[in-house]
């Protein structure tokens, strides 16, 4: 009897592990954002075609880059790609700590987002990339907008950069000007740079901004999480973002928290996910500079990789 017994539950386990190994996932369909930057765009796609490899249904979902993490929460959208740790980490970080979402992977590829300026800059305003120097010469960067201060050219305003902030924070002779999109901060430093006239601007790294002009960011005060929510911390004693963002900041994924319950193997596929700087550089390179389509730019990275994504679907 008491063998009987053994053989019953081992019998039970077996088939229990074997439910569990063999789980289908759901027919529902895995809901992807769109943002407004190429890289993302392009590796959406890829994250897209892989799972669809999987044999999961995959739908792209406009969506803004800040009400994404709440949208995820609610089970609206199901998994981002790319969340940056110096523009989205304490909304990610906020979210995964309330259990809504969870902490997929992170990438290889490590992140900076910082004011930036090219290379021939620094024999107009010596110093850089001291913050202090720059804005000793803030008058250089003045466009006719911004006169007699200087022109700090901010990315869109939904990217939600604090650049006012920054700038109240150092009592920087700066205004913030926004553009409308990336390709526009792009055309802005083209044209500068054809002119070598003075530009400071928002850039990051990985970027296929750095294949073209040689360049550096602005040295700021180290980050530190206090920077952003104790104005106590930092020089100004009185404001917050007195300080720079994250150097070597983390890439990560993230997911809704019943992504690996509805979907299991499109979740173990996504575990393995992993872009370098390159990768990403290259997939913003494809569309911006090579003028391919997102899901073009997607199949051609996806050609020219090969084994690399292979050994994520194993």
């Amino acid at each position: 009897m008491r063998n009987l017994t053994k053989t019953v539950s081992v019998a039970a386990i077996l088939a229990f592990a074997a439910s569990t190994a063999f789980a289908e996932d759901s027919t529902d369909t895995i809901k992807i954002p769109i943002h407004n930057w190429s890289s993302q765009i392009v590796g959406a796609h890829i994250v897209g075609k892989l799972l669809e490899k999987t044999g999961a249904t995959v739908e792209y979902v406009s969506s803004d880059s800040q009400v994404v993490y709440t949208a995820m929460c609610e089970g609206d959208i199901h998994l981002e790609n790319e969340v940056w740790e110096g523009a989205f980490g304490v909304a990610f970080e906020k979210v995964v700590k309330e259990g809504c979402v969870l902490d997929a992977g992170t990438h290889d590829a490590k992140t900076r987002e910082e004011w930036w300026y090219p290379k021939y800059v620094e024999e107009i305003c010596p110093g850089l990339p001291s913050w202090e120097a720059l804005n000793a010469c803030a008058d250089k960067f003045a466009v006719a907008e911004t006169a007699p201060k200087g022109r700090f050219l901010g990315g869109p305003v939904d990217w939600l950069k604090h650049d006012a902030e920054r700038v109240k924070a150092f009592n920087l002779n700066f205004d913030v000007v926004n553009a409308g999109s990336a390709a526009a901060l792009w055309a802005e430093l083209a044209s500068a740079e054809k002119r070598k006239e003075p530009i400071v601007l928002f850039n990051w790294t990985p970027n296929f901004i750095e294949a073209l002009y040689e360049g550096s960011f602005v040295e700021f005060p180290d980050y530190d999480p206090k920077c952003k929510d104790d104005p106590s911390w930092g020089t100004n004693k009185d404001l917050p973002y007195d300080c720079g963002n994250p150097k070597g900041g983390y890439l990560k994924i993230g997911v809704w928290k019943e992504f690996p319950n509805k979907w299991p193997k499109a979740y173990a596929v996504l575990q393995k996910v992993n872009f370098t700087n390159m990768d990403v550089a290259v997939q913003a390179k494809l569309t911006d500079i090579d003028g391919m389509e997102p899901e073009q730019a997607a199949d051609k990275w996806l050609a020219d990789n090969e084994s690399k994504w292979k050994a994520w679907m194993e």
